[in-house]
């Protein structure tokens, strides 16, 4: 069934011309075009162009949907996510506002170590029950495409307990889901006197295991200060290449790590945080493909340094955004939000976030080709807004869902209350 959405105020399609991302200043085109129609056909954008261009002679069958002067603009490709996760952690939100830093409860056994306990006392098709919710609140917020680390397992039977859950959240959500085994998180307490048993187990048994049962797409290690070492991630990483597993990297969140330039080095997909950087790594950054990506509401919420987001750019780079959504240090998977603090904080053009959390988020992913921008042979996954005359609204109005709509694979997105019933009937495959 060919579908066509007419009268379309302003249509962002995010055209790359075929390229996988946008880069440096490419990214303040964000493809507009006004008094706009898009052509959608089964799953697959098909046409898109000026109403002036437009006519209905050339699909007589068509089903019409009139957009009445709003906007249309990709759904939000979110690339990276803590999504699946045993409960929330507001006891550690009062540790901060009373000054406590990440390393001080991380020290304590709070931050990833208390999601790993808390993991052991929920059943998997409780953890699935949650995990939807969550999905479909994000589908409300205009996110189309997101991936999901494990990470909080934290031993065999806990990691791929969340890679589980991850794999079947495909089979209840309209939402395209990349998943990620991001079992070097964190040192568990156990292991915290012979941290190189952990990483063997890490590669030794975690990294078949997941393999074996094709649960993931990448592999992440958090790269970082009284974590994992640049040797001990490159290693990891190492591991999971020759499993399969493309690599992902958290990289100077607390401080200079190395994760950058080791990214590179390995052809990694991304490198995440960000948040310290120098100009050394933003040199390496540029002889690679690999993806600088921001996450500034874990920034907001932590009271961190933002990315620098404008330097990147000015560097010619592909600049990325996403959430970082977990429990911990961003309990937030909302992509309007994260536009607000990329133009608020970081000083980005609305076109440029709007870039960042489409299309170059799906190339964060690997999938540049296939989705982000509204350009024929791509996935049907756009957002129509709420009457809104400009672009600059959706980051003006940081505590205003303005999606009126989202559609996901050429079909409006809903979410069945018998999806939640078959969790108990069906359990996890």
């Amino acid at each position: 069934m060919v579908k066509i959405f007419k009268n379309i105020a302003k249509l962002y399609t995010v055209s790359a011309n075929g390229k996988p991302c946008k880069k440096g200043q490419e990214m303040q085109d964000a493809g507009l075009i006004e008094n706009a129609f898009l052509i959608i056909s089964e799953e697959k954008v098909v046409k898109t162009g000026s109403m002036n261009t437009y006519s209905e002679t050339d699909y007589p069958q068509a089903e019409y949907h009139d957009c009445e002067g709003r906007i249309v603009v990709p759904g939000f490709v979110d690339s990276h996510t803590h999504l699946v996760f045993p409960r929330t952690r507001e006891e550690e939100f009062v540790y901060k506002i009373k000054g406590m830093s990440y390393e001080e409860i991380a020290r304590r056994g709070g931050g990833i170590l208390n999601s790993a306990r808390a993991l052991t006392h929920i059943s998997e098709e409780e953890l699935l029950t949650e995990s939807l919710e969550r999905c479909r609140q994000l589908v409300e917020k205009g996110t189309t495409t997101l991936e999901i680390k494990s990470g909080y397992g934290l031993s065999l039977e806990g990691e791929l307990k969340l890679l589980r859950v991850a794999r079947e959240l495909k089979a209840h959500t309209p939402q395209t889901i990349k998943t990620t085994f991001l079992g070097a998180h964190a040192i568990p307490t156990e292991y915290k006197e012979n941290r190189n048993a952990y990483i063997d187990l890490v590669c030794e048994e975690m990294i078949p295991a997941v393999a074996s049962e094709n649960l993931a797409d990448y592999i992440d290690v958090f790269c970082e200060t009284g974590f994992f070492t640049e040797s001990e991630t490159e290693r990891i990483l190492l591991k999971g290449a020759e499993y399969g597993l493309i690599p992902k990297i958290h990289a100077n969140q607390l401080d200079f790590s190395g994760g950058v330039k080791l990214g590179v080095r390995m052809n990694a997909l991304s490198v995440d945080h960000l948040e310290r950087i120098t100009d050394d790594d933003i040199q390496a950054l540029q002889s690679g493909e690999t993806v600088p990506t921001l996450l500034p509401s874990c920034s907001f919420f932590l009271r961190e340094p933002y990315g620098p987001a404008r330097k990147l750019i000015e560097a010619g780079l592909p600049l990325c955004l996403a959430t970082d959504f977990n429990p911990g240090s961003s309990p937030s998977g909302d992509m309007q939000f994260v536009i607000s603090l990329g133009c608020i904080y970081m000083r980005l053009l609305p076109e440029e976030a709007l870039v960042a959390c489409t299309l170059n988020g799906a190339n964060a992913l690997g999938a540049g080709n296939e989705c982000g921008s509204l350009e024929a042979g791509k996935r049907a996954d756009f957002l129509i807004t709420k009457p809104i005359e400009n672009l600059s609204r959706l980051a003006y109005s940081f505590t205003e869902n303005l999606i009126a709509e989202t559609w996901i694979n050429g079909r409006k997105a809903v979410f069945n209350p018998a999806f939640f019933q078959s969790v108990e009937k069906k359990g996890i495959s």
